[in-house]
């Protein structure tokens, strides 16, 4: 079973999105999705000063399986990527909810937030997905 932290926000497309202190938004893929994915080889991270709109493709990554975009949780602007994946796509295989975290966004809603799954209605999601 896939690791779901309680603290997180879901997107149905596989995303999770942490409030920080500062008012910003950390987002990454979950661990359900890099386990289905596999061995990550390539991370196309979004331009920063991007404005994105909520479920809109901004990031690629790639697996020895297949490419996959993946998708801003609420709409802002892009104010930050995680640079480190660039060299190591492997970290958001190894630590999806920590070192291999993507982006970070300056929501103009933060109340999108609200629309997200809880790690309940998303453990909900990935076990219906899974039979």
């Amino acid at each position: 079973m896939s690791e779901v932290p309680e603290e997180l926000r879901y997107a149905r497309t596989h995303e999770w999105a942490r409030l920080e202190d500062d008012g910003t938004v950390t987002v990454g893929i979950t661990d359900y999705a890099q386990a289905a994915l596999g061995d990550l080889v390539f991370i196309e991270t979004p331009t920063v000063g991007r404005q994105v709109q909520a479920a809109e493709a901004c990031a690629v990554v790639e697996s020895v399986k297949a490419a996959s975009d993946i998708y801003a949780p609420v709409s802002g602007e892009i104010i930050d990527t995680n640079g480190e994946l660039v060299n190591a796509p492997e970290l958001m295989n190894t630590d999806p909810y920590g070192e291999g975290w993507l982006m970070r966004i300056r929501p103009d809603q933060p109340d999108e937030l609200n629309s997200l799954m809880s790690a309940e209605e998303y453990l909900d999601l990935t076990s219906e997905q899974e039979e």
